[in-house]
Parts: C-alpha cells; structure tokens; sequence
C-alpha cells in the first residue's frame, strides 16, 4: 500500500506534529506501507506572520497535483491546515478521492492568544478544512469531545508514543547547575505560556530547550533562566535525564510529546490540570497536575521516578503507527483503492496476486500491498 502524507511541518522545524509524521514514515515498512511526505520542499516559500521560522509554500494546485501522481498513493493523509494541507484536500476534492486529516493543534487558542480573532471564526474553518475527511484523526478523548462540541464528525483515535531507545534514565549529568533542575522543552512562543514558568519562584535552575520567536523576550526578562537553544538525539535525551522536574506550562497543547519524553527519562512532571497532560496521566503517578504550577512543581520533586518509567513503557511508536495505518486501509478499502485482504486466500490466487495476474478485467482495485 502506497501512502501519501500531506504535511506543511516538517524540517527544519522541530516539534511535536513533525515527530509524530517522521515516526509514522519511519514505521510504514514494517506494516506493509510505502509512505512519503508531501512537504515544503521545493516550492518557493515565505516565512509564517509574526513566526518566520515557520516556511509556508507558494505552491499552486497544478504543481501539487503533479506530486501527488508522480507518487501514484492509493491514500492520501492531510496532516496540516496549512497551504499544503488546503491545496492537497482541493485535489482531493476535485479528484473525488477520499482522504483522512488529523488535528494536532488547537488553532483557535493559538490563534487568539495572537490577534482578536474569536475562536468561533477559527472553529468554522476548521470544520470546512476538516468536514470532507473520511476520517479525523484525534490524539485523546478530551480533544475528541471538543471537537464533537464544535461540530466535527467521523473523529478517530490516533494515540503518540516515545523512543524508549533514547529517551531513559542516565547516570551521568549533562548540567553542572544548581539543584533542583527544572527544566522546559518545546517550542519558546506566545501560545505555550513559557512565561509562566519562568516566572515562577523556584530553588535551584531553570532550563529552557528550544527556540522560537519569544526566545530574545524572554531572555530579556528573565537574565536568571538558562536558554540552551534548540537540541536533539541524544544531547537532548540526556538533558531530560539530568534535570529533576518536568515543567509544562502550556494550556493549549492537545497532548504533548515532550510529556512522554520526559517520563521515559524518569522524569516527573509538573503542568496544569488542562487536556494534554490529563490525558496523558490520566490513572498515573508521574505527574502532579495544580492549578497552582509553584505548587505542582514543588510537589513533582517528591514524585516516584519508577511511576514515571511505567508510564512511558505503555506507549510506543508501533502501536501509535498500527492505529494511524489501520485507519487508513479501512477508508482506503472501503473506498475501493485498496484491496480488502482475502480471509483465506489460497496459495495460487496469492501467486497470482504476487505476479499481476487475475486480477485485471475482475474489478479489482489496481494496486496491491507494497
């Protein structure tokens, strides 16, 4: 099965939407998919209003339909709402082609937190952007409600997961700074609420991994925060397991990767009692959710490393992919373009199957499992 990924994130930016594609990608061999991004690349670009390290393509429907058949999918997945996402779901339409979409961003809150656009002029777009999909794909049970509250339909589950292989404890420190260390990771913008960490009366150190365009003012304000910039691999695997609390001061986040990552290091977690980390540790101990978040930090130094590890071992990035992949062969089977898998095929048909005899003049659909 050949599955297109339609995606305006992607390198170089660094963030949770772009790990969950490239784990996804990366995971397709092992499921019997060929999958590709559709991205960026290659179209002239200019940079995002008030975020310019964020590339949106000039690209036209033309050109991008070109992509998309030279590619030749059997489905397509639009992952973004961005002029990719847009011109892909144009084609789609046009096409008369089913297609899938996730919803990884709570636009409408990031977008106000912005300009004085109200939320219900964002929900609207959001649910033309979205109404067409066969499927949409959701990370929890608390952004599929309220989306369901806002009008949207056809909401599955698509849950995230984390490279136990790099993200674990380590003996040794990566941070010669004073103790407690608590540490932040993620994007440095106006919609993660990275202020109300730093400005939060803490013993020992903040730290704050990453970039973006809030970084200099912040830096400004707060000369006593350690900025490390943007890290990745294992200096940053490293980094969580040198640091002693977890602090995640967003409200809008719909899960949070970096949570996983964090807790896969043995690192507890201190963040409000919002959807992302509810979700996340609903039924754990790993965390320590207040609305006070001086509180919850505090708290989260006393909290259990083990429960933290326990955590993260139930969520991997092969059942994450098994989920986003099942949901795709069911609305591409459903819609024809790939063939339903026989219960007990015998072995000749199979070789017939194999060899791209049989199958033509039959009705069947054209393409086979990659």
């Amino acid at each position: 099965m050949r599955v297109l990924v339609a995606t305006d994130a992607w390198r170089p930016q660094v963030n949770g939407v772009v790990r969950s594609l490239e784990q996804m990608i990366a995971a397709a061999p092992g499921l019997g998919v060929t999958a590709q991004a559709l991205t960026p690349e290659g179209f002239h670009q200019i940079g995002l209003p008030s975020y310019p390290d964020i590339r949106l393509a000039l690209a036209t429907r033309r050109a991008l339909a070109a992509r998309i058949a030279d590619f030749a999918p059997d489905h397509i997945h639009i992952a973004t709402e961005g002029p990719i996402g847009w011109l892909t779901r144009a084609v789609c339409l046009a096409q008369k082609r089913p297609f899938t979409t996730s919803y990884h961003t709570r636009f409408p809150q990031y977008i106000a937190a912005r300009w004085p656009i109200p939320e219900s002029w964002s929900y609207g777009l959001l649910r033309r952007f979205h109404g067409p999909a066969a499927a949409v794909m959701v990370s929890t049970a608390t952004v599929e409600e309220e989306l369901r509250q806002h009008g949207f339909g056809k909401l599955v589950r698509w849950g995230r997961g984390v490279d136990l292989g790099l993200f674990h404890p380590r003996p040794q420190s990566l941070l010669d700074l004073p103790r407690p260390i608590f540490l932040y990771v993620g994007r440095v913008a106006v919609e993660k609420n990275v202020d109300a960490f730093l400005s939060l009366k803490l013993p020992g150190s903040k730290v704050v991994v990453g970039d973006g365009p809030a970084r200099a003012d912040l830096e400004r304000v707060f000369p006593e925060a350690h900025f490390l910039g943007l890290k990745e691999g294992e200096e940053l695997a490293g980094i969580y397991a040198s640091s002693d609390v977890f602090v995640f001061p967003s409200l809008t986040d719909t899960f949070g990767i970096v949570l996983l990552e964090a807790a896969a290091s043995g690192l507890p977690v201190a963040a409000f009692p919002v959807q992302g980390p509810r979700d996340v540790f609903a039924g754990s101990a790993a965390a320590v959710l207040d609305e006070d978040l001086r509180s919850a930090a505090m708290q989260a130094l006393r909290v259990s490393r083990e429960a933290c590890l326990e955590l993260a071992a139930r969520h991997s990035w092969a059942a994450s992919a098994a989920q986003f992949y099942g949901h795709i062969r069911r609305v591409a089977c459903e819609a024809g373009y790939f063939p339903r898998e026989p219960k007990a095929p015998a072995a000749n048909t199979l070789t017939a199957f194999a060899s791209g005899r049989g199958g033509e003049g039959r009705g069947l659909p054209r393409r086979l499992p990659a």
